[in-house]
């Protein structure tokens, strides 16, 4: 039994760092992928987050709870990125370029972290999700390069491609072995569901219209959003 999710963990590294690599790959048309990446960040946020923490929150919490912890989440990572933009303009230009790619790799080791504990649960349910995870790897690794070379560099988006490749199985490793209370994972995803809505509402989308102002770029941000419609719609 534990051989299938480590399985499922080698597969959404393979995954994640085959978005990235394609991301990588088009980085001269970074403005569009910018575009397509705000969609899809967007989209992973009101699709397949907040319904996940929605029905992972059960009985245990309210609707207006976890739309609270997503406001938290949007909140505290805005007021995270304007206090780093305040510090020496050097160091502020560093920390803040890494600090949605860190957001995606924390995303991606929950991500291993619901596989282990969903197989030590019931092994129907590790299935699910594992699969759903893997639906939106890819996305994830397009999302950690686009964001990095929009911030940084291709050496950093590299080295966060290789991290968040790494994450899902560590998040696998870790939930098979610990016990996350149950009742913490919907505030989790509630959580990171706000903070991906500010990276792509309020940082993505105004970068990729400074670099391509066309028309394209919009409707390319559109089809992102509707693309992780299709795929969570499928996952689930």
């Amino acid at each position: 039994m534990t051989l299938v999710p480590l399985a499922f963990g080698l597969a959404a590294m393979v995954a994640t760092l085959a978005g990235g690599m394609l991301a990588l790959r088009l980085r001269h048309r970074i403005g569009l992928v910018l575009g397509v990446t705000a969609g899809i960040v967007v989209g992973v946020a009101l699709f397949d987050l907040v319904p996940e923490a929605l029905e992972l929150a059960g009985d245990g919490w309210t609707i207006r709870a976890m739309m609270a912890f997503t406001a938290l989440g949007l909140g505290g990572y805005m007021l995270l990125d304007r206090l780093l933009a305040r510090i020496p303009r050097a160091m502020a230009a560093s920390w803040r370029g890494d600090l949605g790619p860190a957001m995606l790799c924390l995303h991606s080791l929950m991500d291993g972290l619901g596989i282990g504990i969903a197989f030590q649960i019931d092994t129907a349910a590790g299935w699910m999700i594992a699969l759903a995870v893997l639906t939106h790897d890819v996305a994830d690794g397009v999302n950690t390069v686009s964001l990095s070379l929009a911030a940084r560099s291709e050496a950093a988006a590299r080295r966060w491609l290789v991290l968040n490749g790494v994450a899902p199985m560590l998040g696998v490793l870790i939930g098979l072995g610990l016990s996350i209370p149950a009742a913490m994972l919907a505030p989790l995803m509630a959580l990171f569901a706000g903070i991906f809505l500010y990276i792509g509402a309020c940082e993505l989308v105004p970068r990729s219209q400074s670099l391509d102002p066309r028309l394209r770029t919009s409707l390319a941000t559109l089809a992102g959003v509707a693309l992780m419609l299709g795929v969570t719609h499928f996952a689930h």
